[in-house]
C-alpha cells in the first residue's frame, strides 16, 4: 500500500491535524460503539488520537494499533504506556491478522489516503468476527473544511499548479456523499449506516493555522514545497490575507464535517 499523506515529523503533524483527530475521536466512538471486554483494531492510527481515547472509553480487552508510516508508529509507541495497547508498523490493504480476530476495527481520517481504500475496508471486514463493527471516517474537502479550503482556493486562484492541487484534494477516495457507505456495501457488510460528524478547529493567529503547512506537513505543505521561494512567500501573504479577512491577525474558529460509515459483519 502507498500513502499520499505526506509526515516528515509526528509534532508536525500534531499542529496540522493531531489536534483535531483528538477533539474527532470521542465523536466517532460514540457512533461506531463499543462494548466491555471486546478486542479493537485501530487501522491507521497516526500518533494515536484514536488509540488513546480508545482506552479511556471503555474497559477494553485489548487495543491492537497499526499505521504504514514507521514516523507514526514510533511516535504512538512513545507515548503508550497501556499494556493494553499493542502498535505496530502495517498495510492497512494487508493485514497481519488471522480472520475474525477482533470485535471492531476502526479508521479514523485514514481511508481518504489509501489509493485502494476498498481493499481496506474489505480487509478491516475480514479481520472482525462476525456481528462485529467496521467504521470509518473521513474528512468532507470539498465541501466541509472551509479552513482547509481557504488556502486551497487561495492557491487555485494564483497558479495552475494550485488548481490542479484542489482537484486532487477535494476529490481524494471516499469523500463524496454516499461514496464510503456503497463501499461499506461492496465489502459485503451489513446494515451499513452513513452520518456526519462536526467539530470546529479553533487557532490562536495566522501562524498557528500556518505553520505545519509552511513546514510541509500534509497534502497541503507538500504541495507549497514544490513552489519556489519567490512563490511560496506570495502564496502564504495571500493565505494570511484571507485568513485575517481585513480584520487584525489573532483567534479564528472554523467548522469542520466528516464523513462516518459503520458496517456489520455478516
Amino acid at each position: 500500500m502507498t500513502s499520499s499523506f505526506t509526515v516528515h515529523d509526528a509534532s508536525g503533524y500534531e499542529q496540522l491535524m493531531g489536534r483535531w483527530s483528538r477533539k474527532l475521536a470521542p465523536k466517532f466512538i460514540d457512533f461506531a460503539g463499543l462494548a466491555r471486554g471486546e478486542k479493537i483494531l485501530d487501522v491507521g492510527c497516526g500518533t494515536g488520537s484514536l488509540t488513546f481515547e480508545l482506552a479511556k472509553s471503555a474497559d477494553l480487552a485489548a487495543i491492537t494499533a497499526i499505521d504504514f508510516s514507521p514516523v507514526f508508529v514510533e511516535a504512538a509507541q512513545r507515548r503508550n504506556t497501556d499494556p493494553r495497547i499493542e502498535i505496530q508498523q502495517a498495510d492497512a490493504t494487508a493485514l497481519p491478522f488471522a480472520d475474525d480476530r477482533f470485535d471492531r476495527a476502526l479508521a479514523l481520517l485514514v481511508l481518504h489516503f489509501v489509493p485502494e481504500a476498498g481493499k481496506a475496508v474489505g480487509e478491516m471486514r475480514r479481520v472482525v468476527r462476525p456481528g462485529g463493527v467496521v467504521a470509518a471516517v473521513v474528512w468532507d474537502h470539498l465541501g466541509g473544511m472551509p479552513g482547509m479550503r481557504m488556502m486551497i482556493d487561495t492557491a487555485a486562484a494564483l497558479s495552475e499548479g494550485g488548481r490542479q492541487m484542489r482537484s486532487r484534494y477535494c476529490f481524494q477516495p471516499m469523500m463524496q456523499p454516499g461514496e464510503m457507505k456503497r463501499t461499506f456495501i461492496e465489502q459485503e457488510l451489513a446494515d451499513v449506516t452513513e452520518t456526519e460528524l462536526m467539530i470546529r478547529m479553533d487557532y490562536r493567529d495566522f501562524d498557528d493555522y500556518w505553520a505545519p503547512i509552511g513546514a510541509g506537513e500534509g497534502p497541503l505543505g507538500r504541495y507549497m514545497m514544490t513552489l519556489d521561494p519567490a512563490e511560496r512567500s506570495r502564496t502564504e501573504a495571500a493565505v494570511r490575507d484571507a485568513y485575517e479577512a481585513g480584520r487584525p491577525d489573532g483567534p479564528r474558529s472554523f467548522a469542520n464535517v466528516a464523513w462516518a460509515c459503520r458496517g456489520v459483519v455478516r
